[in-house]
């Protein structure tokens, strides 16, 4: 096996290490939300309320950049039996109903306003939107640090962008797994970019050979870097 493919798939497999890894729980943290329903350029009066018994009760609405967050937490549905939701903007006004979330926390849904309908999960399209974004900026970023520490061969930017689009790739769709409005992410985020630091030590250093020094403040400065503004960016953008 060629040594560069033998690297690339060292790079996959540790990178791929903090992917698998599953939520943390921690037992003095907020109540996560049951029910979260995304809706992406909302009109800024939408409100949506759930049926409990004859009555409705309205969502608490977190805004973040060009979407909104409607979260209803266990207290929300402690009476509801049907799962109908009332969506409101203006004087319109309408009902969908959906079948009862199988899990009791982090039940992600997405209003489609056109359609009127709420789709289980993120959809695709936004998915693929937020990654590209998050992985642009980083390669932005840690390219600007690269050229700043002194690489210039057509080698050295090869090897920065197959490492970096290969671990910032998978780190932003690992990223893209959780709640958006979830607890703890960004020392989630720090440990993943420490795992993402040693798989690009390791890489770097077997495609460059020459001063090996240079290489390794430089990935400690990228990171490091990158770790900054993605912790600030996860806070102001929908994830």
């Amino acid at each position: 096996m060629p040594e560069r493919v033998r690297l690339i798939l060292i790079i996959m497999l540790l990178s791929l290490v903090f992917v698998s890894f599953d939520y943390v729980c921690h037992a003095n943290a907020a109540e996560p939300p049951s029910i979260l329903i995304i809706v992406s350029k909302p009109p800024p009066d939408l409100e949506i309320s759930v049926k409990t018994g004859d009555s409705y009760v309205r969502a608490d609405k977190i805004t973040r950049a060009v979407e909104n967050y409607y979260t209803f937490y266990s207290r929300h549905l402690e009476d509801v039996r049907d799962y109908m939701f009332r969506v409101t903007t203006g004087d319109d006004s309408f009902e969908i109903v959906i079948d009862k979330p199988a899990k009791r926390y982090n039940q992600i849904y997405t209003l489609n306003l056109a359609n009127r309908t709420l789709i289980p999960g993120k959809s695709f399209s936004r998915s693929v939107l937020l990654i590209s974004i998050r992985v642009i900026l980083t390669l932005i970023i840690e390219g600007i640090i690269f050229w700043v520490f002194g690489f210039r061969k057509k080698d050295h930017w090869i090897a920065f962008l197959i490492i970096n689009v290969i671990t910032q790739g998978l780190l932003n769709i690992w990223i893209n797994g959780f709640v958006p409005i979830q607890s703890y992410l960004v020392l989630n985020l720090i440990a993943a970019e420490i795992l993402v630091f040693i798989a690009e030590i390791k890489a770097f250093l077997m495609l460059i050979k020459e001063q090996r020094l240079r290489t390794i403040l430089y990935v400690l400065t990228a990171n490091l870097m990158s770790l900054l503004a993605g912790g600030y960016i996860i806070t102001v953008l929908p994830v």
